[in-house]
């Protein structure tokens, strides 16, 4: 683990940019992992925008591991990260032993939102020797207590909770810390004042790397996409299209069978 560390505080050191985006079935992994990206995260958002839950807090563990399996199975280079869903990491033994349980379906490494609060349960995962990646910033599995997905640092106290967070998650261990939807300026200040990478969502350009929801990315989801996502495709338009013209081929044929047969 201490080599994944060392390798990732390297690339920070080098100001070499770290891509990361989210997989939750096998064509897609593999899909991603031909494409040279460097993490895959099996992300608790599949609730969403695979499942259809209304948020991430309705996702299971044994929905994770399934999906992580399916994952896993499709990739070779990328780094792969296993999203621990909410209550599943309440004290720091059970922390361990749901990181163990995404080991053992594939994953290269873990992740689970919280900072200085949790710091017990990253420790606990850091010396059994699982790889962790931290999450700060706006942390989707409280949303219903913080009433939505909110900008984090624009009050002094908010910056300096997030920097505090930053730095305790790198000292338990941590090789990477993603910064959810905080202020730009804040992320750059948290970037600055650690010395493992900081992988942006909605974060801004300061980040030493930056993640995505592919749904997003892609234009998989359009019920719903971020304000700060700007699509590469739109494959909800393309899917209905293929299904509109199968339907139309299907219906059209039919319609000319029945006259030919009358």
């Amino acid at each position: 683990m201490s080599n994944l560390v060392d390798r990732y505080r390297d690339l920070k050191r080098r100001g070499e940019k770290i891509t990361a985006l989210t997989a939750y079935d096998y064509p897609t992994a593999r899909l991603l992992d031909e494409s040279g990206i460097d993490i895959i995260l099996v992300g608790d958002s599949l609730g969403m925008v695979v499942l259809g839950y209304e948020d991430t807090t309705q996702v299971t563990l044994e929905e994770m591991l399934h999906h992580t399996r399916a994952v896993a199975r499709g990739v070779k280079k990328a780094l792969l990260v296993g999203d621990m869903p909410i209550r599943t990491f309440d004290t720091p033994d059970e922390a361990v032993t749901t990181a163990r349980k995404f080991v053992e379906a594939g994953a290269d490494a873990v992740k689970l939102e919280g900072g200085v609060s949790h710091t017990p349960h990253i420790e606990a995962i850091t010396r059994a020797g699982i790889p962790f990646m931290a999450h700060i910033g706006m942390l989707p599995q409280q949303v219903r207590e913080q009433g939505g997905y909110k900008v984090k640092g624009k009050t002094q106290s908010e910056a300096e909770a997030l920097i505090a967070d930053a730095r305790a998650v790198e000292k338990a261990g941590a090789f990477s810390v993603v910064l959810e939807i905080v202020v730009s300026e804040i992320a750059k200040q948290i970037t600055n004042a650690i010395g493992i990478p900081t992988i942006g969502i909605g974060s801004g350009e300061h980040c030493d790397g930056q993640i995505l929801v592919t749904h997003d990315l892609i234009g998989f989801f359009p019920w719903f996409t971020p304000k700060f996502v700007s699509p590469e495709a739109q494959v909800a338009g393309e899917i209905r299209k293929a299904a509109r013209a199968f339907i139309e081929r299907t219906r059209g044929h039919a319609a000319l069978s029945k006259r030919t047969d009358d």
